[in-house]
């Protein structure tokens, strides 16, 4: 948070394993802070915790598990599709997990544009469908009605591969047998479910982004929650609402089309970096996140009516942020 925005933030670690004294404890701490970022809550918990907090408090509320992870994957979606030629409203999608990450990826992923009927989750006892008894409230929103019974069923003819499970349940042939010009989004961390070195082999077409470093196309979530409060701060935001996260989503991906600053092709060794395949989303230590990010989140705060301090001089408001950041030095920007 501060090295990327500039937001004080203090690191808070709740002894309490029930709800109701989590929410309490929250709650009685909540004057002191601006906003709170939730970390490392485990589903099915984490859904009433931030639904309470939202409604009890009136600060941006937000539970970086979930939102992270869609926010920045749902960028990277929309930009690998466009560089697949594919329609949004048309692809299948396969998830491979179904916890907090999952749910908020395919709520995400809907209010993009994908079709709910598109849709094939899976958790740890198989395919989610319908007519599997005693399903969780939000398992059950994305239960299939199709007649597909494993992982391997499922990515025959998938477009997109979402994981967000354990490593190496996916294998060579699975990708094989998955569409033209596949989407395979491997984020399971430190082994995803199938490594870049193993898809890429058998796939030439294959666009691919995982939770690694050492990878192309990072699905970092340092690209996304940062900024997003340093907007909803800024503005006095009530919440952070899904308007402010869909801007959120737009703005990292159309940075991703625009030209690389030099600084970042240097740190990562590279004579130009440019959009395509194997650059779908920014890299973490692009500065532009800072300005470009938290400018949509604020203008959506405003937008969508839960800011209590608008902002009228946007050019001033991007001066203030590269200043704050240290980046104002007169030599550099000319």
């Amino acid at each position: 948070f501060k090295i990327f925005a500039d937001i004080d933030v203090f690191d808070i670690e709740v002894d309490a394993t029930d709800t109701e004294e989590f929410i309490k404890t929250v709650k009685a701490i909540a004057p002191t802070f601006g906003g709170i970022n939730l970390e490392d809550i485990k589903a099915p918990e984490c859904f009433e915790i931030e639904d309470r907090l939202k409604a009890e408090l009136d600060i941006p509320i937000m539970h970086d598990d979930q939102h992270g992870t869609a926010i920045i994957s749902g960028a990277a979606l929309l930009n690998a599709l466009e560089v697949a030629n594919k329609n949004i409203a048309e692809v299948k999608i396969v998830i491979s997990g179904a916890g907090a990450a999952a749910y908020s990826c395919a709520t995400i992923y809907l209010s993009l544009g994908v079709k709910l009927e598109h849709i094939v989750m899976l958790d740890s006892k198989g395919v989610i469908r319908k007519d599997r008894s005693e399903l969780s409230e939000t398992k059950a929103c994305f239960a299939t009605e199709r007649n597909i019974n494993s992982l391997e069923e499922a990515l025959k003819d998938a477009d997109v591969f979402l994981g967000l499970s354990i490593g190496n349940v996916v294998s060579e042939e699975m990708i094989l047998s998955m569409n033209s010009h596949p989407i395979v989004f491997a984020l399971a961390n430190p082994d995803p479910e199938i490594t870049y070195e193993k898809a890429t082999a058998v796939r030439e077409d294959l666009i691919m982004a995982t939770g690694r470093s050492d990878n192309p196309n990072q699905v970092n979530n340092v690209l996304g929650f940062p900024y997003i409060f340093r907007g909803a701060l800024d503005v006095r935001a009530t919440k952070i609402n899904e308007e402010m996260k869909l801007a959120a989503v737009k703005s990292i991906a159309e940075l991703a089309k625009k030209p690389v600053p030099e600084e970042v092709n240097v740190v990562y060794s590279s004579k130009k970096i440019v959009f395509g395949k194997d650059y779908i989303i920014p890299k973490p230590n692009d500065p532009r996140l800072l300005w470009e990010v938290s400018t949509a989140v604020a203008k959506a705060a405003i937008e969508s009516g839960v800011a209590k301090n608008p902002i009228d001089d946007w050019v001033a408001y991007k001066e203030e942020l590269i200043h704050s950041m240290g980046r104002d030095n007169k030599l550099i920007q000319s």
